[in-house]
């Protein structure tokens, strides 16, 4: 498969017949949960079982070792994470809550790789926040086919915290949204090879997560120094196969994203996206004053699937100030125009969003969290 112009994961842009707008999924999707919030190490094991026994919802590609794509997203495990920063950096994490973590793709090139940390390094301190460091990820891909491992990126783990701006919980972690956000734009956009390599794929203060282009298998064998660990605990974790369905798989299109896990195909998705890019325009929120607001712009990013650009719509909406069920309601509604039994309220809740959102409409099921809420629903169809 290889790298075709710098892409990760063999996508190889827009080409002949192939046009990445053209990106769907129909994969496995599960979680547990402890109904009480209580975390242990025995919830992500047993989501990663669950993953291992999803194989069959997932695909793999001219080699049995080369997966279209599986992950886990689990609570950000605080203890674990002071643990293993101060061990294998050095850096001594704040309080939970007043930093945020996740695993960014980098490039393999070590000049690349840097350039990209800086432009990082610039967006956190332009914020106002604190860059604590970074930490290399251990892995093992001694089980990647040769087609994933050939397009394997450098995984780090980002840690940055509140600084100047004495921001925590979601003040904070809409501040780490401004940051991914520009660094995405700026990295992937920089003229070098590795460009598209550059991929976050969780900055939070609430969620972590580990994903790769792997087979749900791989996913604890690439990650078993971390996973294995009995200090990594989660009150729930949110688990995905891919099956990239005539499409391409990659590195940054597995799945969990940064909200959802998401089974189906979006078949509006190109109508959404125009109309998102098109109210793009009219945005303004008091969460996002002056011109912070356009440093999230374009929502949607480019290179994704349909999942993709599901997740960075559901992301804006719960950025701006709405609670996870409402955002999912409005994304998903139900069938409510001709529902003559259904209660008057939710109704008026349905045609008042009608105004705002058109449906995200597909054969589809996703389910989803912020850490505080974990749910699934189904497309109205």
């Amino acid at each position: 498969m290889g790298v075709r112009g710098g892409v990760v994961g063999g996508n190889p842009g827009k080409i002949g017949l192939y046009d990445p707008a053209y990106e769907h999924d129909s994969c496995g999707v599960g979680f547990v949960a402890h109904i009480k919030g209580n975390a242990s190490h025995a919830i992500v094991k047993n989501a990663l079982t669950m993953l291992e026994h999803m194989d069959h919802r997932g695909a793999c590609g001219c080699e049995q070792n080369t997966g279209d794509g599986a992950g886990i997203l689990t609570g950000l495990p605080h203890e674990f994470l002071v643990k293993v920063a101060l061990r294998d950096a050095g850096i001594s994490l704040p309080a939970k809550g007043s930093y945020g973590a996740g695993i960014v793709f980098l490039p393999t090139d070590g000049e690349q790789g840097l350039a990209c940390e800086a432009k990082v390094a610039e967006f956190v301190k332009e914020q106002g926040l604190e860059l604590l460091g970074w930490r290399d990820v251990p892995t093992d891909n001694s089980t990647l086919g040769m087609s994933a491992k050939r397009v394997e990126p450098k995984l780090k783990m980002l840690f940055i915290g509140g600084g100047s701006t004495g921001k925590v919980g979601d003040a904070l972690e809409r501040e780490l949204y401004i940051v991914r956000k520009r660094a995405t734009y700026a990295c992937r956009g920089m003229d070098m090879p590795m460009a598209n390599y550059f991929y976050v794929c969780s900055l939070s203060t609430k969620v972590l997560i580990y994903k790769g282009q792997l087979t749900p298998a791989q996913v604890t064998e690439y990650f078993r120094a971390d996973i294995d660990d009995t200090d990594f605990s989660s009150h729930l974790a949110l688990v995905h196969s891919r099956f990239s369905t005539n499409t391409f798989p990659s590195w940054d299109r597995a799945q969990p994203f940064r909200f959802t896990a998401h089974n189906g195909e979006i078949n509006t998705r190109r109508g959404n996206v125009n109309w998102m890019r098109a109210r793009e325009g009219m945005f303004k929120s008091d969460l996002f004053p002056g011109a912070e607001i356009e440093q999230i712009k374009p929502v949607i990013e480019p290179d994704g699937s349909d999942s993709w650009d599901f997740d960075n719509c559901l992301e804006l909406l719960l950025q701006t100030g709405r609670s996870l069920p409402q955002s999912v309601m409005m994304m998903i509604p139900e069938a409510w125009q001709n529902h003559e039994s259904m209660d008057p309220r939710r109704r008026a809740f349905y045609e008042y969003h009608s105004c705002l959102m058109e449906p995200w409409d597909g054969p589809a099921s996703v389910a989803f969290t912020d850490r505080n809420f974990r749910g699934a629903v189904l497309d109205r169809n």
